[in-house]
Parts: C-alpha cells; structure tokens; sequence
C-alpha cells in the first residue's frame, strides 16, 4: 500500500485543485455584489490551488491503474481532506469560529447533511452562503464522480473510484460504454435538473441569490439556507410546492433520470419498483401526517395541516432537512416519525442519504422468505424486486449492512450521551447525521443549531456524518487493520 501512495496522492492533489477551482463562482459573486468577503476568497483560492498543485507536479509521473483498495483509500481520504480546504473560506472571514465547528460546517456541506452550528445567517456575506450550499453540489452526487467526469489528465482509471463513491444499483451498471462518459452523462442531469430548479424559484419569486442558494441545497438534498428561519422565511405555498417537488427527484435515483432523458420517456420511472416504494412512502406519510396533526388540534384545518406536514415530511423523507415548521414541537409521534423516514425513504443513486429504500426492500422481502420457511422449511421463496431475482449473496450483504447500520446508531448515540447529551437529543442527532439529514429533536432540533454541543460531541457527529455519507463500510473498512496489510 505505501508504494502505491504517490499514485493515490497525485488524484488527491488534482481534486484539492479542481476544488480550489470551485471556489471562483462565490469569488465571482462576491466581486460582483461587493460583499465583505472577497478577501476570504482570495487567500482560500491561492493555498487549495497551490496545496492541489504541488502535490499533482510531485506525483506527475505515477500512471498506475487503481486497484479496488486504493479506490476505497482515495474516497476517504478526499472526504476527510476537502473539508480542511472548505473551512478556509469560514475561518478567515469568521476568525471566531473554532476549527472544530468550521471543519463540522463544511463537512456537514459536503456530506450534504445541512447540520450548522452558523447564526445569524440573514446577516452574513451572500457569497459564504453561496459557498456553503454550493458544497452540498458538489457533494450531492460526489466529487469521486466529478473527478472522473473532467479530469482526463489524472492519467489513472476511475472505475474503481466510481464503484467506491455510488450506492446501490450504480455499483454494477454502467449506462455508458466507458466510466468516464457515465459520470459526465450523471453530472448533466444532475446540472439540467439544478438548472430547472433555479429557474423555477427565481420565477416564483426568489431572487437571484436565494434561487441559486436554495437551487443548490434542494439538489443535493443538503438543507443550507441563507436565512435563520429556513424556507419558512419565504411563506410561499408556490415556492414550498416547487422545492417539494425538486427535492422528490433528487431523491430518486439519477440513472434513472439518465436513462429516462436519454430516452425521452417515462418508462424508466414505471419500470422502478424502488421508485413506486419511495413515492408511495413519502406522500403516503405526508397526508396521515396532515390527518394526525389536525385531528390533534395542532393546526386549525385540514388545508394548513397538509401544506405544513407535506413540506416537512418531503424534507426530512428525503434528507433534504428544510423546514418550514418547528417539528420538534409537534406531538412526540410525528418528529419520531420524520427520523424514521429519513432513515431509509431515498432510492439508492440519489443525492439523499439513509440506508436507501433498496435496501429497506430487500430485508422487507428477506423477513417475508424467513416467516414463510418458518411454516413451510422445505419451501423454496427467492427474494424479489420487481421482475429481479436478487442473490442471496446480496441479500447477505445488506443483513450485514443493516446490523452495521443499528450498531452504529447505538455506539455513537452512547457517546453522546456519555458526553452529557441528553437521550433524546443525543439519538436524533446522531439518527439526522448518519443519514445526512440535519436537524433532529431536542437540543438540535430544527429551531435551534448544532453549536450547543460540546467540541467532543461535535468531532462525534462530524464522524458520523462521513460514517453515513461513505455508507459505513466504505469508511470502516480501510479502518480495520486487514486494509493495510500486504
């Protein structure tokens, strides 16, 4: 492994560049308005282009292929390297924020959680705004598939990136003929669809940098905003229908939508059992939650029940974590539910983040087979999804990542509360972080900040939010002592 580290390190320095490059457009916009923040930009553009630069110009002449394992080691090291770059921005223009909390808010931006520790964000430069949910972008699909997308250069194959980096069914289906053509067929769907969205609430009546704002957040699923109040601050019944509306196809899986532009039709949705599964879930939960908070007298009539559950349900279910009301205040049922839709309601491929709705089918279909041996044991039932027989090699491998999944959840939630935490707030955090969510209950809930927790809580949850973003066992496995050996 260490022989084959100049080889991992000049991709690194070639993403930690092209990141760098990224920073232009919050540059361009600070310029442009004359905010406060230029000069944040400028010294954060100069150190990531040149850190990015100098480690490519050192490890130029490496062209190995990446092996699966060095694939697994780039992804995590670009996870947890980027954010180092992305507080830089933060840091310099806000000097009293910790590293601590700066490295959380950036890697919350990245894994697209939208967890902030950041108030008073009606008064901060637009462009830091810009640049925080412009993370969610970038981390919505995933830089691994950006950087296979546009960099030629790299002179490495990025297969093995790209089967690191995606979730779900995306792992073994290339839609293109080549890996590279695949990413950037991805990426202009992802782009097509973020372009709609800011179109669509510019249209309605955002300005210019709020629709980009929140273009940007919607698309990754991430759940910045550049005001206090979220998108209650809006009060737009339009606005709140086009943001659901975005948020449940970004949701979905994107090969899906590559293939349905590709084709011009509507038959890869139709044919996707996991899209039906995750339509049905998510609208299906936003009307009886709109029943159960007007029947419970918590809104006066049924219409203002149903405008306010449906656009927090859709949030949350997708980890998008918007909000438009304090839920947290709602009967203790409907913020318990929200946490456990945003657990696994999103298709596999999406920007959102959870377990993914595949997953959820497959132990719903695998719990159905073992209930039906244990009255027939001599019976054969294979697991389906759809017209697809999946293997029990697969079937193996999601039981396996569902304990990790339930393990996780309750080692990290006993060391927040071993922190000081309390159970509730300790739970929904950690629950809203593994899944790339944002806000939970209690002390972090959608009215208040993650800066209430301790610097030890906050490193907790920080782990978490990468846990959940690199699906665990990305992460856990170059963890083990077994990756590092020969």
């Amino acid at each position: 492994m260490r022989q084959r580290l100049p080889a991992i390190f000049k991709v690194l320095g070639m993403v930690i560049f092209v990141f760098g490059l990224s920073m232009s457009l919050p540059l361009a916009v600070s310029l442009s308005i004359g905010d406060a923040a230029q000069l944040a930009y400028d010294k954060a553009v100069l150190v990531t282009i040149g850190v990015g630069g100098l480690m490519w110009l050192i490890n130029r002449n490496r062209r190995e292929e990446l092996r699966a394992r060095d694939g697994f080691l780039l992804v995590v090291l670009i996870w947890v390297v980027l954010p180092l770059f992305a507080v830089l921005p933060l840091m310099i223009y806000l000097p009293q924020l910790s590293f601590t909390d700066a490295y959380f808010e950036a890697m919350s931006g990245l894994t697209t959680t939208g967890a902030t520790v950041l108030s008073g964000l009606d008064a901060l430069p637009p462009s830091i705004n810009l640049w925080r949910t412009q993370l969610h972008l970038l981390g919505g699909m995933g830089v691994i598939v950006l950087a296979v997308a546009i960099l030629p250069l790299l002179g490495v194959g990025g297969r093995q990136m790209f089967k690191a980096e995606t979730p779900g069914p995306m792992k073994d289906v290339k839609l293109t003929p080549r890996m590279r053509e695949t990413a950037k067929g991805l990426w202009a769907v992802y782009g097509i669809i973020t372009l709609a969205c800011f179109i669509t609430f510019w249209g309605l009546g955002m300005d210019w940098l709020d629709a980009l704002i929140h273009a940007f957040s919607v698309m990754g699923l991430g759940g910045f905003s550049s005001h206090d109040a979220s998108f209650a601050h809006f009060d737009s019944v339009a606005l709140e229908l086009a943001a659901m509306g975005f948020a449940l196809l970004a949701g979905m899986n994107f090969a899906t939508h590559f293939l349905a532009l590709r084709g011009h039709s509507l038959r890869p949705y139709r044919a996707d059992p996991e899209i039906r599964a995750y339509v049905l879930v998510v609208l299906g939960s936003a009307v009886g939650l709109a029943v159960y908070l007007w029947s419970n007298g918590v809104y006066a009539d049924l219409p203002t029940a149903l405008r306010h559950a449906s656009f927090n349900t859709v949030s949350m279910a997708t980890t998008l974590g918007l909000a438009t009301q304090d839920f947290a205040a709602w009967p203790p049922i409907a913020g318990l539910w929200l946490l456990f839709l945003c657990s696994f309601s999103t298709c596999a491929g999406s920007t959102g983040g959870g377990i993914k709705m595949l997953r959820a089918m497959i132990l719903y279909r695998q719990t159905q087979r073992e209930m039906v041996k244990l009255l027939h044991p001599t019976a054969e039932r294979p697991v389906r999804i759809g017209e697809t027989l999946v293997p029990n090699k697969v079937v193996f491998a999601v039981l396996a990542f569902g304990f990790v999944y339930m393990a996780s959840l309750a080692i990290l939630t006993l060391a927040l509360v071993a922190g000081g935490l309390d159970a509730v707030s300790a739970f929904s955090a950690v629950v809203a972080c593994v899944n790339n969510t944002g806000p939970g209950l209690g002390a972090v809930g959608p009215s208040t900040t993650y800066a209430v927790l301790t610097d030890a809580q906050t490193w907790v949850c920080t782990f978490a939010m990468l846990l959940g973003r690199l699906e665990l066992f990305t992460l856990l496995v170059v963890l083990t002592p077994g990756f590092w050996r020969k």
